[in-house]
């Protein structure tokens, strides 16, 4: 069964609180990467992250996939290839019962001003994402194989997760001590699971 927006355990979250989220980078964390991927017949899910999905959303996470797709900036591939490849994702990621709460994807290609783009490590999307579905970026993560998957959770308050699949091994060599690294998604899931019920215990208690 598919599960539905809003229908996950909130395990993790008073009645009364927003839903934080699980922020995630498409290629190299979710698919595979196929630098600037517009065929759908090149989407193929990295092992495990399938699973990884289903975990984070049994941790009363939302789910939402933030990518930058500067791609179409650049004029490589259309608006249109974009969505096709990302129906295609979503087709896959459905067929093994995962769909998630939102997508955000940015075509601006790098150099623009900073200002304005919304191209990650901007947090642009994030709050965008933040006001659709209601959800607290205070203590959300922020998942994904480049550095610029991880800084926007420093402004925002959030755990920043590299991987090393796609591009993470590469960036690895040059990521702050204020970030996390695993080896892929599952593994992440791993370590927010463990944030997750550090969380729930709290501080620790000092001895009587």
């Amino acid at each position: 069964m598919i599960p539905r927006r809003g229908s996950e355990p909130q395990a993790h979250r008073p009645p009364d609180a927003p839903r934080r989220a699980a922020f995630l980078d498409r290629d190299g964390t979710i698919i595979e990467d196929r630098h600037y991927i517009a065929d759908p017949a090149e989407v193929a899910l990295i092992p495990g992250s399938a699973d990884a999905l289903h975990r984070l959303r049994a941790l009363g996470l939302a789910l939402v996939v933030v990518t930058n797709q500067s791609g179409i900036g650049r004029g490589l591939y259309t608006v249109a290839d974009y969505h096709r490849v990302a129906a295609e994702t979503e087709r896959r990621l459905r067929a093994r019962g995962i769909a998630v709460d939102a997508t955000r994807f940015c075509t601006d290609a790098p150099g623009g001003d900073p200002l304005v783009t919304c191209r990650k490590p901007s947090p642009k999307m994030y709050l965008d994402a933040a006001r659709e579905l209601d959800l607290a970026l205070r203590g959300s993560y922020f998942v994904g194989d480049k550095r610029s998957d991880l800084l926007p959770a420093r402004s925002l308050g959030g755990e920043g997760i590299l991987v090393r699949t796609g591009h993470g091994r590469a960036h690895e060599p040059h990521l702050e001590d204020d970030f996390h690294v695993t080896d892929d998604l599952a593994a992440a899931t791993d370590l927010i699971a463990e944030l997750e019920s550090r969380r729930d215990r709290g501080p620790a208690q000092p001895r009587g």
